[in-house]
């Protein structure tokens, strides 16, 4: 897969290869974006242009050293992750690192990181690295990529250089998923509506999530409001149970929330990504306010983001579900 077959980020592709072809390219990388747009392909594919045999300021992915850099074999490319069981990057890993990629390259090309996702690497690994970016290694590149680079050092960002991403079309998402991926183009077009284009989200969803557990969750979250404070930690606790479930579901009821603003504000049905379930977003659309929802979307992208930094998610979430319970009562007394 060259550059060439990468799905968007045209922008960001030219200035990196731009850097490649002037031979300057930077020493550390930050990339921020949403999770599964692409940022970690981008951060490989350059490993691969750095290391291919066969291409000059692209890469074929067909010779050993793209084959080594895509199997996590080369000794010279270097992905840094949670290790198995562990919820966040320890200082160790961040050391070992070190001691890699100071020594002299295998390869005799440039030694490259990739630390994925960065904002796991807890503060004393965050600390170990900074000494590193600010006296690099000889002929290295670092790329952190991350979601959230909030809760990141900002001594460590300071000295990166930051690379936005943002999600791709709709219409490159179900492009790649109808041509790649095999699937018909009423699925692919719900996939990336419903991911707002992360192409990553869409792969990783099954059939059940969309078809049948993102409506069940959606219908028990529309009728909380109709239900007492006991419904409410009822649902918190049931949500808590999985991480990656509770961030999954949040999203569904984000962009639900997002569907219903859209209908309220415009009424262009056009514009939603829910199109699936439109006669429940209408009732709930015209049955509520714009502050309302307004306020709910506020409430959620809270959360979403206190779950990134601390693991009481069942303290969050009955907070959060207690709260619109107790909005719509109120809203019913006055």
């Amino acid at each position: 897969m060259p550059f060439a077959d990468i799905v968007g980020h045209q922008k960001q592709l030219k200035s990196l290869r731009h850097s490649l072809e002037t031979e300057r390219l930077h020493h550390a990388y930050l990339f921020v974006g949403p999770e599964g747009v692409g940022k970690k392909t981008v951060a490989q594919a350059v490993a691969k242009c750095l290391h291919c045999r066969e291409q000059r300021l692209d890469f074929c992915d067909q010779c050993p050293a793209c084959s080594s850099i895509r199997d996590g074999n080369c000794p010279d490319v270097h992905l840094i992750q949670p290790q198995a069981g562990k919820k966040e990057i320890s200082i160790n890993q961040i050391r070992d690192l070190i001691g890699k990629i100071s020594l002299r390259s295998f390869s005799g090309r440039r030694k490259v990181a990739l630390v994925d996702p960065a904002e796991l690497m807890n503060y004393h690994a965050q600390n170990a690295l900074l000494k590193t970016l600010e006296e690099p290694p000889e002929n290295s590149a670092l790329f952190l990529i991350t979601q959230n680079s909030g809760v990141l050092l900002p001594t460590l960002l300071s000295r990166c250089l930051r690379v936005s991403f943002g999600f791709l079309s709709l219409r490159d998402t179900t492009e790649f998923l109808t041509r790649k991926k095999d699937l018909d183009l009423a699925a692919s077009q719900l996939r990336a509506a419903l991911t707002m284009g992360s192409i990553g989200q869409a792969l990783a969803w099954s059939e059940e999530d969309i078809k049948t557990e993102r409506r069940e969750w959606i219908e028990r979250y529309c009728r909380l409001p109709e239900q007492d404070h006991r419904s409410a930690l009822s649902f918190a606790e049931d949500l808590a149970m999985d991480k990656d479930k509770c961030l999954k579901v949040l999203q569904w009821l984000e962009g639900w929330n997002r569907d219903v603003l859209a209908l309220q504000v415009t009424g262009n049905q056009h514009m939603i990504r829910n199109f699936d379930l439109l006669e429940n977003l209408q009732k709930q659309a015209f049955s509520g306010s714009r502050e309302e929802t307004l306020r709910r979307l506020s409430e959620l992208g809270s959360v979403l983001e206190a779950l990134q930094k601390t693991y009481n998610r069942r303290m969050i979430l009955e907070n959060l579900f207690v709260k619109l319970v107790g909005w719509r009562h109120a809203h019913a007394a006055s």
